[in-house]
């Protein structure tokens, strides 16, 4: 049978992905257009875009310390009807309060990648969802590879406003159907939770041991020096988010949206293929090596991407570093779930994921002042600089500790 290592838990959590983002694909897309259009101002839409980012960091430091003794599948029933929430405060006001709030309560994603609670509570219940636990980064590749090719669906269906336009739709108008999507995804994603078993939650005595213990030394450690490194990663992919890569190739060749949205979206799949190979790799020369040694070739592309003279060549270099460019997402968390005991998990998960919103927050904005006062590639040359500077911290400092399973097979 096709899947027949992943529990019934493991194919209902591939499904969720699936459908959650590919909402996130479109709204990605359309929510700062749509601010504007209903009289938001640059302030206005980046205060929305921050309350976003700030709902990431809140919602899985919540995550960390608290769904494990609340409950798993709970917690993440609320978090979709948050979501669900979210959408419905768009569909039917434009009030700058009330959008503000839904910005900030509803799990909203904006990044072009998925980076909120949701994907950190999930990281952790995963490993428990495959029966053999060599195919421990086979399911963090699968898991990957769905929502990456759901999320580059989704990024096409934002052209649907220019559609219903010529239609009779109103601008603003034309963006309600999305919105509507968005609640009915996030009604979905809520039911879909409710068939979640028992088994992706901790046992009462690990239960016992997150309530009564933090991390354990070892892991705090490795944690500490985790979520510094992913914190310079992120920090460094902050310049180059996908915002950010669409104004580039606006500003520098002239390259109008449908174009731009057609290149993105065949990024994202070449990415989602890239997690395939990514597990396959990880499982010959181990977790680290893979992601460190498909890391630094992607972002010596990054730095060339940022001098190509012609549009065809910026293209190709551009896809061609998206095609490695994400093969350390799913290894690095393999990586972290096979690290520390599994009552660790949840919030080795949280804490390493908050890390990363923070870092991500910051850089966006400093990008635009960069822009001006040195040149329109420079985000590309610092992000990629940077990003090589933290796979030589990954490997320097983790290449002799592995996960479970991994460390069984060396010895």
């Amino acid at each position: 049978m096709v899947l027949d290592w992943l529990t019934k838990d493991g194919k209902l959590l591939i499904t969720v992905r699936t459908v959650r983002t590919f909402s996130y694909g479109f709204l990605s897309v359309i929510l700062a257009i749509y601010l504007n259009l209903v009289g938001f101002d640059e302030i206005l839409i980046g205060l929305v875009l921050s309350a976003t980012l700030a709902n990431s960091v809140i919602f899985n430091l919540f995550s960390s310390f608290f769904a494990d003794r609340i409950g798993r599948k709970k917690v993440l029933i609320v978090y979709a009807l948050l979501m669900a929430t979210s959408g419905a405060i768009f569909l039917f006001t434009e009030n700058y309060l009330a959008l503000i709030a839904a910005a900030f309560i509803g799990t909203i994603n904006v990044t072009g990648a998925e980076t909120g609670a949701f994907l950190s509570l999930e990281q952790a219940m995963l490993p428990q969802t495959v029966k053999n636990i060599k195919k421990r980064n086979s399911i963090f590749a699968l898991y990957n590879m769905a929502g990456t090719f759901a999320m580059s669906a989704g990024i096409l269906l934002a052209g649907l406003p220019q559609i219903l336009q010529g239609y009779g739709f109103t601008e603003i108008e034309s963006f309600k159907p999305l919105f509507a999507l968005y609640v009915i995804f996030g009604i979905a994603v809520a039911a879909l939770y409710f068939f979640l078993t028992p088994k992706i939650e901790v046992t009462k005595d690990e239960r016992v041991q997150a309530v009564s213990s933090s991390l354990s030394p070892r892991s705090k450690k490795i944690v500490f020096k985790l979520s510094s490194l992913f914190a310079l990663d992120s920090f460094a992919g902050g310049f180059v988010i996908q915002s950010i890569v669409s104004f580039w190739f606006f500003t520098k060749f002239g390259v109008d949206l449908t174009t731009i949205s057609l290149i993105l979206s065949v990024a994202g799949v070449l990415t989602a293929i890239s997690y395939f190979f990514a597990a396959k790799l990880a499982d010959r020369i181990g977790l680290i090596n893979t992601m460190v040694f498909t890391h630094i070739p992607s972002n010596v592309l990054l730095v060339l991407v940022a001098i190509a003279p012609t549009f065809p060549m910026a293209i190709g270099l551009y896809l061609a570093r998206m095609s490695l460019a994400q093969m350390d997402v799913p290894t690095r968390q393999a990586y972290i779930v096979g690290v520390v005991q599994e009552n660790e998990r949840t919030a080795t998960a949280g804490i390493t994921n908050t890390s990363r919103n923070i870092a991500q927050a910051i850089s966006p904005s400093i990008t635009g002042i960069i822009i001006s006062s040195l040149w329109l590639s420079a985000p590309f040359v610092i992000g990629g600089l940077l990003k090589i500077a933290y796979d030589l911290g990954i490997f320097v400092n983790f290449r002799k500790i592995k996960p479970e399973g991994e460390k069984k097979d060396s010895e």
